[in-house]
């Protein structure tokens, strides 16, 4: 099988060990503008050969795994050259846009829109891990225009690495991870530029942190390179949820101005319930 990745970073670097572990007699292409990833992933096993888009014509399966800014020009473009049946994957965090600029593509049917819920905060070839989408959520979006025995070789890939599939269509992919993905990335943003900035006057404040501050802002440390061009497709939608957000965290300033600390407590009593909302999921 010849498997080609677009963007051989932590996202499609994953999706390349896992190939290799499940099909042994794969052979792995990677395609990235970053030359130095090419070198990194070849060094680390992640891919077998560098190639380019026009190479993609002898694809049999393709993964998308770059910005989804880049995925909106890289997409049509792959789907021009690939033979009627390659299957295409994007692995992108929006799907409304990129879902619009194929939709009237010849080639709609070899397109699989996919965003698996899964990564870290590191990036690049040597973030890539062995097991990263096992047990992990993949959501598929309008797959009823992806032609049938390619849903199934498709199917057959996220089940062989572990994943879970959960059927959804754009629109509401996008309204809801702008809540559970995408606010978190902001909120982690910006919890790290306040503690910055009060650093400049306060140095003791990083010898006080400790674990709840460091996995609060973990996400700090994601790449702006892939998630501004997310912020952007799904301006709407995290517009929508940052009011939302910002108006819990006036009514609990106020709570606390106002000292009326049994309704703070009764706001995190109530909030804890997120423990088993998350538990249920797993």
């Amino acid at each position: 099988m010849k498997v080609f990745i677009i963007g051989t970073g932590l996202i499609g670097g994953s999706f390349a060990l896992d190939i290799q572990q499940e099909y042994p007699d794969a052979i792995i292409y990677g395609v990235d503008l970053n030359n130095s990833h090419i070198k990194e992933a070849i060094a680390h096993g992640v891919i077998h050969q560098e190639a380019s888009l026009d190479d993609v014509q002898d694809a049999e399966v393709v993964f998308i795994t770059i910005p989804v800014d880049a995925t909106l020009s890289v997409l049509p473009k792959i789907l021009d050259v690939v033979n009627d049946n390659a299957l295409v994957i994007d692995a992108g965090s929006t799907k409304q846009r990129i879902c619009e600029a194929v939709k009237d593509h010849p080639k709609r049917r070899n397109f699989l829109a996919a965003h698996p819920i899964a990564g870290t905060e590191f990036s690049g070839p040597k973030a890539a891990m062995l097991g990263l989408y096992k047990e992990k959520t993949n959501i598929i979006c309008e797959v009823e225009k992806t032609a049938f025995k390619l849903q199934e070789k498709a199917l057959e890939i996220f089940s062989k690495i572990g994943m879970r599939i959960r059927y959804m269509d754009a629109v509401s992919h996008d309204k809801h991870i702008a809540y559970v993905s995408h606010l978190s990335h902001i909120s982690s943003f910006m919890l790290g530029k306040t503690v910055i900035e009060k650093e400049k006057n306060e140095r003791d404040i990083f010898d006080m942190a400790g674990s709840g501050f460091e996995s609060t802002v973990r996400l700090a440390k994601s790449s702006p390179v892939m998630w501004t061009p997310i912020f952007e497709q799904n301006k709407e939608n995290i517009i929508e949820t940052l009011d939302e957000y910002i108006g819990n965290l006036k009514q609990f300033k106020k709570l606390m101005e106002e000292h009326k600390f049994d309704q703070v407590f009764d706001e995190m009593q109530e909030t804890n319930h997120i423990a088993a909302i998350l538990k249920g999921i797993k």
